[in-house]
């Protein structure tokens, strides 16, 4: 399966070529060859100096940072199998100076065209091993710790002493559902996607959910699934269908279901499960994608309203502070809240509390004065290094005592519903991994089990588990079930 992914382009001994080929040091000796490190998505070159877009994207490329941080860091956008746009800090492309001499590399332009679109050639002996075309059919090289141009002819072979030949690692990939519609391309994606949706979840699945005591389900959808059947690319149909599905056996075996926009347009949280493209978060910068937001939620209240299942709509999921400001995320909500009503007098809106520094009780002001409206928080035990080091009775401690206070704190007799729209149990797994305590019994997950079900089962509104199914075991609430690891 091929996906979009980030790369870190690693080259070093580039500084100072001006013909494309080896030079000599002042001892008559061979400049040490080209070595590549994993670092994250960033572009180096020359032995500790990274390539950088100077003041952060607007103006030229330089290879003088000894040092790498956002500026050194560039995103690539995949065309298809070799071609890609290079994307910087500031959010503009790496392309040729057309102002200029149609050379030199800099970062100027908001939205990528042909004169921003690179092609990746890899040696067919070592496909870590590539140059970089650019759009005027030359390679690029460096010349100068201020002076990236593309020049280079691409002569003289793969070696180490060639100034155009670079080593590529793979340091981190996004696999959300933009980078495997985009990875398998509009041929086959379609083909992949409907086999995902007609197999994964069933009517089988809602039959368990109502025969284990649950009756509800909160059902995860992209900002894309309301052009259906015509979503933008590379997005491909069918989803509508599969949602459509879902509320019929929902209605079926007497189940609730709460729409969750998980992925808005731009990108909330700038995550994967958000379908950012190149983990940028950019949802919300300006009136029309508040917008464009909101017309979402529209069509999807609209299409279900009359449906006896439609119990919630989740405006947005896992918003991020601070790239999200409460004033962005008020605005919306009080639209998105507005826009539901306009077809649901009975359905709740639920509001998802900010990630990241943010006030837990901030919503508690709009929330009152909206009417049938939720605050959804999200709790783990795993994605922070205080838990590193804990204990199974530790971790069941922490859930009895921290997690109750902070629930404790925003459920008040004359506060707003409270929903855990996200809980898991697999935080055993991530510290008995880092420990390697491979032994842990399985009376240890049932109590941690039992801990979080007496405590978010305070919640006023409720909660919900993530998720139905899941290849780690202990993510996937079906697997509990069956297991015996969790009694509801």
């Amino acid at each position: 399966m091929k996906l979009f992914i980030i790369f870190s382009i690693t080259c070093f001994c580039l500084l100072f070529f001006s013909s494309g080929r080896s030079v000599s040091d002042n001892n008559n000796g061979r400049i040490p060859p080209v070595r590549a490190v994993n670092l994250g998505g960033w572009l180096v070159t020359e032995v500790g100096k990274y390539l950088c877009a100077e003041s952060g994207g607007g103006t030229i490329i330089v290879a003088n940072r000894t040092s790498a941080s956002g500026w050194e860091t560039f995103r690539l956008w995949r065309i298809n199998e070799t071609t890609f746009n290079f994307r910087v800090f500031d959010g503009r492309f790496v392309g040729l100076n057309t102002a200029g001499n149609g050379i030199d590399i800099v970062a100027e332009v908001e939205r990528p065209d042909a004169t921003e679109t690179f092609q990746i050639q890899r040696n067919p002996d070592d496909l870590n091993r590539v140059r970089i075309k650019a759009p005027n059919g030359f390679f690029l090289q460096v010349k100068t710790e201020e002076l990236v141009s593309a020049d280079d002819e691409g002569n003289g072979g793969w070696g180490d002493d060639n100034p155009s030949v670079f080593l590529l690692t793979i340091s981190g990939r996004l696999q959300g559902e933009y980078q495997v519609t985009n990875g398998y391309g509009p041929l086959v994606a379609p083909q992949v996607m409907k086999e995902h949706w007609s197999t994964y979840i069933v009517e089988d699945d809602f039959k368990f959910i109502k025969e284990n005591g649950l009756n509800a389900v909160r059902i995860p959808v992209g900002w894309w699934i309301a052009s259906d059947p015509s979503p933008p690319k590379p997005y491909v149909p069918g989803s509508l269908q599969a949602l459509d599905n879902a509320f019929s056996w929902a209605e079926k075996y007497g189940i609730k279901v709460i729409i969750d926009l998980h992925a808005a347009p731009g990108s909330q949280n700038g995550w994967e499960h958000s379908s950012s493209r190149d983990g940028s978060q950019e949802w919300g910068q300006t009136d029309d994608n508040i917008q464009q937001t909101v017309n979402v939620i529209d069509f999807l209240t609209a299409r279900y309203a009359k449906s006896p299942s439609l119990f919630a709509v989740e405006l947005i999921n896992e918003p991020l502070s601070p790239g999200v400001s409460l004033d962005t995320l008020t605005k919306y909500y009080q639209a998105g809240h507005d826009v539901v009503r306009k077809h649901s007098a009975t359905a709740y809106v639920v509001l998802s509390n900010r990630l990241g520094p943010a006030e837990p009780t901030e919503l508690f002001g709009l929330v009152n004065g909206l009417r049938r409206s939720v605050i959804d928080v999200h709790y783990y035990n795993l994605f922070s290094s205080i838990f590193d080091s804990f204990t199974v009775q530790q971790n069941i401690d922490y859930v009895y005592n921290n997690r109750s206070a902070q629930l404790n704190h925003l459920t008040t007799s004359n506060g707003p519903l409270i929903f855990v729209g996200k809980r898991s149990f697999d935080d055993q797994e991530e510290w008995v991994a880092e420990w390697q305590v491979s032994n842990a019994r399985k009376e240890d997950y049932q109590r941690y089990a039992a801990a979080q079900l007496e405590v978010f089962g305070r919640a006023s509104f409720g909660w919900a588990y993530w998720t139905l199914k899941n290849v780690n075991n202990h993510w996937s609430l079906e697997w509990m079930i069956e297991n015996g690891y969790i009694k509801l």
